[in-house]
């Protein structure tokens, strides 16, 4: 039988939506105080692996639970987010499009399958390379949603939409190989 892993996502943490470009966004304020939740929750998890988007907020969310494990956050680009191709005012339908057709892109952005295979091929590599581990990964919500997409083909646009202002938010998969064996929400208190 082989080890469980299990892998924490994630979701960075309150955002600064006046900053524009994607990678260098900060965190708010209040997102970084509240990274100090997600430390609470996970500092007891013997959690071996700390890797992250390369994106500043998602790296910022998972810095203080490393330092707290003394571990460096790995960054991988693989595990980024959506790339939009643009500033998008009306980020609801154009999220609404993207889960309606999977293939549904603008122009230099990334369609949802492209955003999910690519996060997919990131995520089985860690899970192979640190098989029986407890893993966090600093992830983003349309990343994280296609993800479980992956497992859970009726997880869809409403179910993204319901999480869109948790932020942080924690979800755990655990494995049984590559093998998906469960999936749970884990409670942040404030």
């Amino acid at each position: 039988m082989k080890n469980t892993t299990n892998v924490y996502f994630v979701r960075h943490a309150q955002s600064d939506h006046t900053v524009h470009n994607e990678e260098l966004r900060p965190l708010t304020v209040k997102g970084l105080a509240d990274t100090k939740l997600v430390t609470v929750v996970l500092r007891d998890k013997d959690i071996s692996v700390v890797f992250s988007s390369p994106y500043q907020r998602t790296m910022d969310t998972v810095k203080d639970l490393a330092e707290y494990l003394k571990l460096k956050v790995k960054s991988i680009d693989g595990l980024r987010e959506r790339f939009v191709g643009e500033w998008v005012e009306d980020f609801k339908q154009y999220s609404k499009n993207q889960w309606d057709d999977f293939d549904y892109k603008l122009d230099g952005g990334e369609s949802l399958r492209e955003a999910q295979e690519r996060n997919m091929n990131a995520l089985l590599k860690i899970i192979r390379e640190n098989e029986g581990s407890n893993i966090v990964i600093g992830t983003h919500g349309t990343a994280l949603s296609t993800i479980i997409n992956y497992y859970n083909k009726d997880y869809g646009y409403n179910d993204f939409w319901n999480i869109i202002d948790r932020m942080p938010y924690i979800v755990r998969f655990q494995y049984q190989g590559e093998e998906v064996i469960s999936i749970e929400e884990i409670e942040i208190q404030d």
